[in-house]
């Protein structure tokens, strides 16, 4: 009997080393720079180029949200979602500021409905977003400081940024209740690649040479 405990004592030791090991592993610069990419640039600017500070600032937001896990999206939410960044895309031709404030609300309610923090907890869900979507979280950031005022091409840049964070939500959402299934193949799994010319609606398909939101100037 005693060897048995001793046993199940190693090996809870042993469990909780390796945790200990990964854990501290993920938080040195190098991993932390490697995950969170533009995200570690931002924090680091923001330290006055403190790298100590801005790690220690990126570890403890990794040891608070990296074992969030996204909850799948129920297929008529999918549908949903897809019809309601459709017609924010269509209103920014003729209300570009109105489509900034409807763009920063759906992103925040998606992001609530995926499992993160609620928007009510803004700087909470951004950071959370931050460990999972670093490469896509500036663009809710942009689009709501968008909200407030900007010129048309400034807008439309904002938008366009935040259709990448969109696109991580609901492209690789897990979606249940005979929703689309998320693969390799989905549109929006890699953020770097351009969507399918069909999938954007006719507000924001290419003008001229450039892909993005038509503006009034192209009417």
């Amino acid at each position: 009997m005693l060897t048995v405990v001793i046993i199940v004592a190693a090996v809870v030791v042993v469990a909780a080393a390796a945790a200990y090991a990964l854990t501290r592993r993920d938080t040195q610069g190098p991993a932390l720079k490697r995950r969170f990419g533009p995200e570690y640039d931002r924090v680091l600017a923001r330290h006055n180029g403190d790298t100590t500070a801005a790690r220690r600032e990126l570890g403890e937001r990794l040891k608070r949200h990296g074992a969030l896990r996204e909850r799948p999206l129920p297929a008529e939410s999918l549908a949903r979602y897809e019809a309601e960044w459709a017609g924010v895309q269509r209103r920014f031709v003729d209300s570009p500021q109105q489509a900034m404030a409807e763009a920063g609300a759906l992103l925040a309610q998606l992001a609530e409905d995926r499992g993160y923090p609620g928007p009510e907890r803004y700087e909470e869900q951004v950071e959370a977003l931050s460990v999972h979507h670093a490469h896509e979280v500036e663009g809710y950031r942009t689009v709501r400081l968008a909200a407030r005022g900007g010129g048309t091409e400034e807008l439309r840049e904002a938008l366009l940024s935040a259709r990448s964070l969109y696109e991580v939500l609901t492209g690789g959402a897990g979606h249940v209740d005979g929703g689309r299934p998320a693969g390799p193949a989905e549109p929006g799994d890699d953020p770097q690649a351009p969507a399918a010319q069909d999938d954007i609606p006719a507000a924001a398909r290419p003008h001229g040479a450039e892909a993005g939101i038509r503006t009034t100037e192209g009417k």
